[in-house]
């Protein structure tokens, strides 16, 4: 899955990275190592421009609320459960699949975090405890050190409560896509650990390598058997994994800190 993240790259940085034609200052975000469920934050999209005479898409750097809100919903209140959507599912689930059709985006990162599921913990969820033990958590990110591009989707949902002129009449939200984690060797390993992302956990967002953004950007793109192929998951070996501070664990902190590599597990944490 996908529960966390760090984005600290300037927005003209991206918009050379992806080569984006439109991009507004004044939604500048400030640098985020702690990426949380319902913040906005960055994604990369091409679509029209709003009132403007040609429908030609134009790529848009823009800033979206993270946790998707289907068009048909009464409410936004089950944002916070849509951050993720499944690969192997997306083409069908009801809360997805219309997005998944015509408004892909790419959500920038400089990596995520993932919290070890190892055999001790499952072992204490089989038999029933309460008590979970402490999980030492990973940044994982390109061994490059390029962007992490993570595939996504993004929708428009109208709040009926406001007026048409109002500002907070549409929102825009997004979903980030995940499949299942690699098994293969990293790229770069921890001395000491997970050999492979499936050892730190099941799932992992879908990471799009350069030579497949234009394809999953582009909304003229709608059928299925063309779309279905850019959810294989990329090559092996592209990451790295190290462990992080715990403090990660706690929303309230965020600071470039969060992203110093540790020279083992935390004591008392799991792995």
């Amino acid at each position: 899955m996908c529960g966390r993240y760090a984005s600290s790259r300037k927005p003209e940085d991206l918009a050379t990275i992806f080569e984006v034609e439109k991009w507004e200052p004044e939604e500048a975000l400030e640098p985020d190592y702690n990426v949380a469920p319902t913040k906005e934050v960055y994604v990369v999209l091409d679509r029209p421009l709003k009132d403007a005479e040609s429908r030609e898409p134009v790529r848009q750097l823009r800033k979206l609320k993270w946790g998707l809100v289907p068009s048909w919903a009464k409410s936004p209140e089950g944002a916070a459960r849509m951050i993720n959507a499944r690969a192997e599912t997306v083409h069908e689930k009801p809360s997805y699949r219309k997005a998944f059709a015509s408004r892909r985006c790419i959500i920038p990162a400089d990596g995520y975090y993932e919290w070890v599921t190892a055999a001790a913990e499952r072992d204490l969820e089989v038999e029933g405890k309460k008590k979970r033990p402490r999980k030492q958590p990973y940044f994982v990110l390109p061994a490059d050190g390029s962007v992490f591009a993570m595939a996504g989707l993004y929708e428009f949902w109208r709040d009926r409560t406001l007026a048409d002129d109002h500002p907070l009449a549409w929102w825009v939200t997004c979903s980030v896509i995940t499949t299942e984690a690699e098994t293969g060797p990293l790229g770069v390993a921890p001395a000491e650990g997970p050999q492979s992302l499936s050892d730190i956990h099941p799932r992992m967002p879908l990471m799009l390598t350069p030579d497949r953004w234009d394809a999953w950007l582009d909304p003229a793109r709608t059928d299925m058997d063309e779309l279905r192929p850019l959810l294989d998951p990329p090559p092996e070996g592209l990451m790295r994994a190290y462990p992080v501070s715990t403090a990660v664990s706690n929303v309230r902190n965020n600071g470039p800190e969060l992203l110093k590599e540790l020279e083992g597990p935390e004591e008392g944490t799991l792995f």
